[in-house]
């Protein structure tokens, strides 16, 4: 009895594991391709050094001053793409290479860094809503997998849904969370990209604004590749719930 007992439980995990592998495989390969593409545009405008000579550092800081905002600091944060604006101390982190770059590439993500420090001074409602959310969901990720595999294995075998439905809703919350960063990442870069094409002290040329605005665009496809990973992980384990409960 044993033996059958195991046999039954591989197979239902195996069954469960290679159902999850073909429903998330085409997100996962789209996001590799997403992140090579902006690490390679990303890599080749850090090469192209502004005819400005501003650095990062020095780009954040003007376009704060041009917008009002002298609160907010600018800082250096350690490694490589690590940039962000903190709104709980208002600081505009950049890391090393954007902050003391010259290039396109530091250009871009400096500017795109102060728009969010930007929605932050005009009371921006996406980036407001995000950021109430950011502790939630941040206990919800820490806790979330055990919760799914708990699930699935109580739902395979006692047919009780919920854990699993605890789950699903935690990936509801995680995944409504990546829609709502969706505007607030494209907005951020809208603002950049428009001072940038007004701060002629900045960018001489329009081949460097283009430049900004197609490395700002695929660092924003990361974004949509993430919600969509998303949505597609929460339908998977929606249709596991709602399927094993309807039989």
């Amino acid at each position: 009895m044993g033996t059958i007992f195991d046999l039954q439980l591989r197979e239902k995990i195996y069954y469960k594991m290679g159902s999850y592998l073909f429903f998330i495989i085409p997100m996962l390969m789209a996001s590799i391709f997403v992140q090579w593409k902006f690490r390679n545009k990303f890599s080749r405008y850090a090469e192209m050094q502004l005819n400005s000579g501003f650095s990062g550092h020095e780009v954040a800081e003007r376009m704060l001053h041009d917008n009002g905002i002298y609160d907010v600091r600018v800082m250096n944060a350690d490694g490589q793409l690590t940039d962000h604006y903190n709104p709980a101390d208002k600081t505009v982190n950049l890391s090393t290479d954007v902050y003391y770059g010259r290039s396109v590439a530091a250009a871009a993500v400096a500017a795109h860094e102060c728009g969010h420090a930007v929605q932050h001074a005009k009371s921006y409602h996406w980036l407001q809503l995000r950021s109430d959310m950011v502790p939630v969901v941040s206990i919800s990720s820490n806790l979330l997998q055990w919760v799914l595999i708990i699930g699935i294995l109580l739902i395979s075998f006692t047919g009780n849904p919920i854990v699993l439905g605890i789950g699903v809703i935690g990936l509801a919350l995680i995944t409504v969370f990546s829609i709502i960063t969706l505007p607030v990442e494209f907005d951020a870069s809208k603002r950049a990209l428009i001072w940038l094409k007004n701060n002629h002290a900045v960018m001489h040329t329009s081949e460097e604004n283009s430049q900004a605005k197609d490395a700002l665009w695929w660092a924003a496809m990361t974004y949509v590749v993430a919600a969509l990973g998303a949505l597609a992980n929460l339908l998977y384990y929606a249709s596991m719930l709602f399927g094993r409960s309807r039989n």
